[in-house]
């Protein structure tokens, strides 16, 4: 794991500070060309997106929202679908946040390919209506990162030209979050370099959910709020046994909210998968039942959560 070291931590600002310091509408902008990559819904053809039986034996459905989420999910201009199909990943939109409530990879190890990135290309998706996305208006000339929630490299595999598809799906907003810079090139990557290393080393299928947590008091910037907590959830089937694990990490500081699960500022914590359901309203099924530290919470009925200092902590 990638650690920041306190002088990078004094150096570095909240998105609580940008957002107090920043006008809603920058005049910067006025300069910057905030038209995106130009997509038409017949580009989309043959996506088949997220696949709940990739691993086989192990059936992973989609969550689902539940709660103040249920009602929260954006539609398609369909009318009928609210699931984005991308090349090996979903994605389901938050009306109210214009950010995805989550994410949904499939990696294949044995596969995977490597393509170089180049300039990046950014777009909306015609399939949804613009008042459902968050585009380069959020991002321009600040500390800001569009952080992949699918990360790049994740669903490039298969043949060549299926993994220059979803390698180009991965940069459509809506697989993007406002991350700060550093946040999105250290503390986040660590993890996800962690799950995509492993699964090429060991040639593993991996099902990888992904999403911001929404809370009422995120800090508010050019008219969007932003996250400052994020998850994952792992499912995996290695030596024949199904797994799966919860990892919660964070891009603020000290927030008295979070002191009750314990959590410090820019570290990662596996936790348990019941956790992330109740700050996500998201319900992840038979999916927590191989989840070690959700077992383990029923059994104590104590929180289980473990700091990852380096990923020899992480347990499966």
């Amino acid at each position: 794991m990638i650690v920041v070291h306190s002088t990078e931590l004094e150096q570095m600002k909240t998105l609580g500070e940008l957002a107090e310091r920043a006008p809603v509408i920058p005049r910067y902008l006025e300069e910057v060309d905030l038209a995106p990559l130009a997509r038409d819904v017949r580009d989309y053809a043959g996506r088949m997106g997220y696949a709940a039986q990739f691993l086989h034996e192990f059936d992973v459905p989609h969550p689902t929202p539940i709660g103040v989420r249920e009602q929260d999910v954006a539609p398609l201009l369909n009318g009928s679908d609210t699931e984005l199909k991308y090349e090996h990943f979903s994605v389901v939109m938050s009306k109210s946040r214009r950010l995805a409530i989550y994410v949904a990879c499939n990696i294949d190890g044995r596969r995977s390919q490597k393509i170089k990135r180049g300039k990046d290309r950014w777009s909306l998706d015609p399939r949804m209506d613009r008042d459902y996305q968050i585009g380069e208006e959020l991002y321009a000339g600040n500390e800001l990162d569009r952080g992949h929630l699918v990360r790049r490299e994740d669903p490039v595999w298969g043949l060549k030209h299926e993994a220059a598809v979803a390698n180009g799906d991965t940069f459509h907003f809506t697989n993007c979050s406002p991350q700060h810079e550093k946040f999105n090139q250290q503390t986040w990557l660590g993890l996800e370099d962690y799950i995509l290393r492993n699964s090429r080393a060991h040639k593993l299928k991996v099902t990888v959910f992904t999403g911001p947590i929404f809370q009422d008091d995120d800090p508010e910037y050019r008219g969007a709020l932003l996250p400052r907590q994020y998850w994952k959830v792992v499912a995996v089937v290695s030596d024949g046994r199904k797994s799966a694990t919860g990892y919660m990490i964070s891009q603020s500081e000290l927030l008295e909210h979070l002191r009750a699960f314990g959590f410090g500022r820019y570290k990662t914590y596996q936790v348990s998968i019941d956790q992330i359901e109740r700050l996500t309203d998201l319900d992840f099924g038979p999916l927590k039942h191989y989840d070690g530290f959700t077992t383990e919470e029923a059994r104590t009925r104590r929180a289980m959560r473990a700091e990852i200092r380096s990923w020899k902590d992480i347990r499966v």
